[in-house]
């Protein structure tokens, strides 16, 4: 029974996944691109300002800073979509996938900078009179009655997509590969049951905690995290530096050939492509606009330019480093290995003796930041369903998940994740393209003030 639900939750998340959803994300995606004529790729130095808290403003309406509010976003997306997502879209798409991730991240930061900017235009209130931001506030507060429907449908799938299955698993395999059973520990269920349990007890102390304690942890965890990763990686290319420019070449050759040995169609390759990187960055998926519709400030375009950041961070430069280091060690060929298992391939090869401990510690940060960022993101959804006095009921089931994501087999949880992520993705697409003309106006005011006033510039 169970073995038919798995296999019935894969066949529907593979066909969710063809080319209406890709039409929907890199063709909304390409139409924000345009639509706002590369305006918010052209005051990315203004955006960095704006992160390091150049015009903050504690007084504005909001619970976060511009830096946490990207933090938190980024704990949600810069994770083990990163590390693993990376090695499953190079092992079932080829090398050809990392190509198609770089176009929806760059067409996705102008998508992160509409539904952001939204997120503040269109804040509304819960029961409690507190402000929020996400999606279902968006289409209720911004959108007339007979679009409401998809308010209550992206909350409650946003309370699937936001569990914490994927990050436990590959958390759990990791630690295992890794830790114990290099020291005899022989692998069985009680062992992930004894790893998940440990996983539940450490982020309790933080999600129970809201999201002041979330924002304020990840905002310490994720540079530190970065930092690790990139230096391993930094070091795997320069002992293979030979490799770097034969790995760009094959990427951008298997792109449009799908020729290279793990490759298939370049139909095939594209919708993998696109695919992962939603997961990575999940640029037109909605969670991140809960992260950034929490931020002080009454510029809503200042906070959409905050987020266009992140899919540049997350998919340009950490998922470009992991796909780097996959292909120059050759260990994307070992078709016997994915997900966490070839990344961790890669490690071992390229920094002998410590490698692979320096991705257990990097996947530790990545998976906690992410487990901490995403009962934020579910409680905000279950809030919005059902009353926010109720919420901390939402938080007990989240953290009796991890257990059972450290049990549960690595292609049922992957299709569970880019099912609910798919099906998000409708009404935040279909409330950003209808009300993009409000963000476009509001761009143009607030960008010809800049222009207008030099104090912005200093």
């Amino acid at each position: 029974m169970i073995e038919i639900l798995g296999a019935s939750i894969q066949t529907f998340s593979n066909f969710i996944w063809g080319w209406p959803l890709l039409v929907l994300l890199i063709g909304g995606g390409l139409f924000f691109l345009l639509y706002s004529r590369l305006t918010p790729l052209l005051y990315i130095g203004h955006a960095v300002k704006l992160l390091l808290g150049t015009f903050d403003d504690p007084n504005e309406p909001g619970q976060i800073n511009h830096y946490q509010a990207l933090s938190t976003a980024l704990a949600g997306t810069v994770g083990m979509g990163n590390i693993s997502g990376v090695a499953i879209a190079i092992t079932m798409g080829g090398p050809g996938a990392i190509f198609w991730m770089w176009v929806s991240a760059l067409v996705g930061a102008a998508t992160k900078f509409f539904t952001c900017s939204l997120a503040v235009m269109y804040r509304g209130k819960d029961d409690k009179g507190e402000l929020q931001g996400g999606p279902m506030y968006v289409i209720r507060e911004g959108l007339s009655k007979n679009w409401h429907f998809l308010a209550y449908a992206f909350a409650f799938l946003a309370m699937i997509g936001v569990s914490p299955l994927f990050q436990a698993n590959q958390l759990a395999q990791a630690f295992k590969e890794i830790v114990l059973i290099p020291q005899g520990v022989q692998d069985s269920l009680y062992l992930d049951l004894v790893i998940g349990i440990v996983l539940a007890l450490l982020v309790s102390v933080v999600v129970f905690g809201g999201i002041r304690r979330i924002g304020s942890v990840t905002g310490r965890l994720v540079p530190v995290m970065v930092l690790i990763y990139m230096l391993s990686v930094f070091y795997i290319l320069a002992t293979n530096y030979t490799e770097i420019l034969p790995a760009f070449k094959l990427i951008i050759i298997d792109a449009f050939s799908g020729d290279a040995v793990l490759g298939g169609s370049v139909g095939g390759i594209i919708i993998m492509g696109v695919r992962r990187a939603a997961f990575s960055n999940e640029a037109g998926i909605g969670t991140a606009p809960m992260a950034h519709g929490a931020a002080k400030t009454k510029e809503p375009i200042r906070e959409g330019l905050v987020a266009m950041l992140g899919p540049l961070i997350d998919t340009i430069l950490v998922c470009t480093l992991t796909a780097l280091a996959i292909i120059v060690t050759g260990v994307w060929t070992h078709s016997e290995l994915s997900g966490i298992s070839l990344t961790l391939s890669a490690f071992e090869q390229g920094i002998p003796y410590i490698g692979s401990y320096l991705l257990i510690l990097s996947v530790i940060i990545f998976a906690l930041s992410t487990m901490f960022a995403f009962p934020y993101y579910g409680t905000k959804s279950f809030s919005f369903l059902f009353g926010s006095k109720y919420k901390s009921s939402y938080i007990v089931v989240y953290v009796l998940l991890i257990p059972l994501g450290t049990m549960a087999t690595l292609p049922t949880v992957i299709s569970i994740f880019d099912s609910a992520y798919a099906l998000m993705a409708f009404p935040t697409m279909i409330s950003a393209l209808l009300l993009a003309p409000k963000v476009k106006n509001a761009a143009k005011d607030y960008f010809g003030r800049l222009q207008k006033e030099k104090k912005f510039f200093k």
